[in-house]
């Protein structure tokens, strides 16, 4: 397992975010019952560069709190089929010297990091471990687009973070 971390800004947590980042993705991965070893690049950044993303990719141009950028298209989330027949053409889905599937970033914003964990009267960590494993959920396909997807991936994000015990 390969997990990259740039930090683009100043990083003040009173926690490890690596370490956090690390154990959220790990745990992610193993609950959903991911059968290849990965590499996730784990961006940190502040509002100004979340907006230059946010824009150029989403020709949306304001600050977010964060953006997940999967490399590999799922039919269904949790089917990971496609990956295990190279004869669907998915060779191209795997590191060619790890072997990893190269599973994609994840860039947040840290400034909205604190804002949000403010706004929403939690700790940065608890704001911090959700936006992990929001995206780590869009890296393995789930999505947010219908009311449907929307219920099944936010019951996800609740049951993981409390058997991980980052409640609110």
């Amino acid at each position: 397992m390969t997990i990259s971390m740039e930090e683009e800004t100043a990083v003040s947590f009173d926690f490890d975010h690596r370490k956090l980042a690390d154990d959220i993705i790990h745990y992610v991965l193993d609950r959903e019952g991911f059968p290849f070893d990965a590499e996730v690049n784990v961006i940190l950044t502040d509002n100004a560069g979340i907006r230059a993303a946010n824009k150029e990719y989403r020709q949306i141009d304001r600050a977010t709190d964060v953006l997940s950028f999967p490399l590999i298209s799922y039919e269904k989330a949790g089917d990971w089929s496609l990956l295990e027949a190279d004869a669907n053409g998915c060779a191209d889905c795997f590191h060619p010297d790890s072997g990893e599937a190269m599973l994609g970033d994840i860039l947040i914003s840290v400034d909205k990091v604190a804002e949000q964990a403010e706004r929403y009267g939690h700790s940065q960590k608890r704001e911090y471990a959700f936006l992990i494993v929001h995206s780590m959920l869009h890296l393995l396909g789930y999505d947010h687009m219908t009311e449907a997807e929307a219920a099944v991936m936010e019951e996800l994000q609740r049951t993981i973070l409390h058997e991980m015990k980052i409640d609110r």
